[in-house]
């Protein structure tokens, strides 16, 4: 079976731009290329084609009976083309991939979009949330929001917001044992998740010089969110943003038997890639969010 050739795309985007204006000049300097290189790309597509494409005069060029058969359907390819990436940037400029943690999800970002879209009605938004580091290398995603330190190679980080941090549980488990008076009866009562650093910051902070947490039972429940939702059920404690639960503190589903708060310096990032800086429904969405959360902000 005979292979068929290679299609020469960069030497018909020559031809074509060399048979629209009758010019190597004029399509050299349309391209940004040399005279020398576009005749390099016609002589490069003439092989191919087997027959001349130009017939070559002094100061002027003018297309052979092939070149004349060829020179429309080349035109009309690009023109197609042309029309299918402007279909598809279409698209992608209006829909906004937005990954994020569960907790800032549903915490603050879901609450605040409505002002986003109202700034930016042709941006359509899609939320997905995620329990790990989402990776832009295998993911398809415009921005992430990270929780770290914003030290991500190959991306830009905004800093967003870091946490305060308490331990809370529901007023009913906690009168299970007579009340919580001082930071150590915390260790009376099931604890979500013993092993996360926020935990021994905070019991340090609090007194307690040997909490023995590697020792309680791991409760895992991946994130702040369904940690909250399991301690308002009075199943165990939870270490939570006081800001982010203070609905359910006022309406007295959760409790804060302890006012002593800590922050680990770790904070919320806003993460893009370098090469997208300039795309517009990232940049809009930046400049938007950094007026909502100034840098440095607290909660």
């Amino acid at each position: 079976m005979k292979m068929s050739k290679q299609v020469p795309l960069n030497a018909l985007r020559v031809f074509e731009a060399a048979a629209r204006l009758s010019s190597f000049t004029r399509a050299g300097e349309e391209l940004g290329m040399t005279q020398t290189a576009v005749s390099y790309q016609i002589k490069v597509l003439e092989e191919n084609v087997g027959e001349p494409l130009f017939l070559r005069r002094p100061r002027q060029v003018a297309l052979t009976e092939a070149g004349d058969r060829l020179a429309p359907k080349v035109s009309e390819a690009f023109a197609l083309l042309g029309e299918a990436l402007a279909t598809v940037r279409e698209t992608a400029e209006g829909t906004l991939i937005i990954a994020s943690t569960h907790t800032f999800a549903s915490k603050w970002l879901a609450p605040h979009l409505g002002s986003f879209q109202l700034k930016h009605p042709a941006i359509a938004v899609r939320l997905e949330t995620t329990s790990h580091i989402a990776d832009f290398t295998r993911e398809t995603m415009d921005v992430a929001i990270r929780w770290g330190d914003g030290k991500w190679p190959g991306l830009v980080c905004h800093r967003l917001m870091s946490l305060q941090f308490a331990p809370m549980l529901s007023p009913k488990l906690a009168a299970s044992i007579g009340g919580v008076h001082e930071p150590a009866d915390l260790l009376r009562l099931p604890i979500f998740d013993p092993g996360d650093p926020w935990w021994a910051q905070w019991f340090e902070a609090a007194g307690v010089a040997d909490a023995k947490l590697d020792r309680l039972p791991r409760n895992q429940f991946g994130t702040q969110t369904i940690e909250a939702e399991a301690a308002i059920a009075g199943h165990g404690v939870a270490i939570l943003n006081p800001e982010f639960y203070a609905d359910d503190l006022a309406l007295g589903r959760l409790y804060q038997p302890f006012e002593l708060t800590c922050n680990d310096g770790k904070a919320y990032w806003l993460a893009y890639q370098e090469n997208r800086r300039g795309t517009p429904r990232i940049r809009a969405f930046r400049n938007w969010i950094m007026g909502e959360l100034p840098t440095g902000t607290i909660v």
